[in-house]
């Protein structure tokens, strides 16, 4: 049993990927919110959009951690949601802080769908991931 540095990035890829599971629930409450004429537009996009940036951070941190473990098998599977993470940020719409959601065009029943559609595609894989990086560090730590 050897505590390898690729044990360690599966540690703390279990670590995030829960936090990153409960910004995926929240993100999928607050558009069902929205939805349900529970909460505003503004509200919302100002309890949203500072959640985006450090989503995507942390999602980066531990797949830089698994390019220098060189686990090329669980970097290959994040690297889908990377791109996405990217090519979404930077094709948001104009405003004047970080975030990706804008009040004005958020209610549109399209943009909502697609909001929470997106939502229960990353909780979907993150509830993967986490089964997998589980696996990863089990396997890590008990082979030689």
């Amino acid at each position: 049993m050897a505590f390898t540095f690729a044990a360690f990035s599966y540690i703390v890829a279990l670590i995030i990927d829960a936090f990153l599971i409960f910004f995926a629930i929240f993100h999928i409450i607050s558009f069902d919110e929205l939805k349900t004429d529970y909460k505003n537009p503004i509200d919302q996009c100002n309890s949203l959009n500072p959640l985006v940036l450090p989503e995507y951070v942390m999602h980066l941190l531990f797949n830089v951690l698994f390019l220098f473990a060189g686990e090329w098998f669980s970097l290959l599977l994040n690297a889908p949601l990377i791109a996405y993470h990217v090519h979404r940020y930077l094709h948001r719409p104009v405003m004047s802080g970080p975030g990706l959601y804008d009040p004005t065009s958020i209610m549109n029943a399209d943009t909502l769908n697609k909001c929470q559609k997106e939502g229960w595609i990353k909780l979907a894989f993150y509830l993967l991931a986490f089964f997998y990086y589980l696996y990863g560090m089990i396997y890590s730590l008990i082979s030689n």
